[in-house]
């Protein structure tokens, strides 16, 4: 038996359209990661990315669970003393939801040099029209359950 390789020009990359309603951050973004990078596939490999394009639609109305909504902070810092900037999931979600999922997803897939070119096959819109009708994306169903 011989193993078979997959060659990048061989990568044939297929567009989602997942509908983020009432599903729960965590969940949505492991399944998307996955997709991302390729793992759905018989011809993963881990060093090529064959991974498809995401489009994520309703990401305003994303779930989350317990008192993540109050308490989960995401900070940045600018490396001067003093400088640590903090925002909450809630405020985030009211000025920029999109980046919710985005940073999620991000935090979701190996950080090695295919990361960056995983995220940009990521495209995370605020309610339900996005510009990615002409590569007629195939609805993906993601399971909303909580495991509760």
């Amino acid at each position: 038996m011989k193993c078979y390789n997959v060659k990048a020009s061989e990568v044939e990359k297929a567009w989602f359209e997942v509908d983020a309603t009432g599903k729960t951050l965590g969940r949505l973004a492991t399944e998307i990661a996955k997709i991302l990078t390729g793992k759905h596939k018989p011809t993963y490999s881990p060093h090529i990315d064959v991974g498809d394009h995401v489009v994520v639609v309703n990401a305003e109305k994303i779930a989350l669970t317990g008192k993540k909504l109050t308490d989960k902070e995401y900070w940045r810092h600018s490396g001067y003393p003093g400088a640590l900037k903090l925002t909450t999931v809630q405020k985030m979600l009211d000025t920029h939801p999109e980046r919710v999922i985005e940073k999620a997803v991000k935090g979701m897939l190996p950080n090695n040099k295919l990361r960056a070119p995983r995220l940009k096959k990521l495209k995370v819109y605020v309610g339900p029209k996005h510009r990615h009708q002409a590569q007629a994306p195939q609805a993906l169903e993601i399971s909303a359950s909580t495991g509760e």
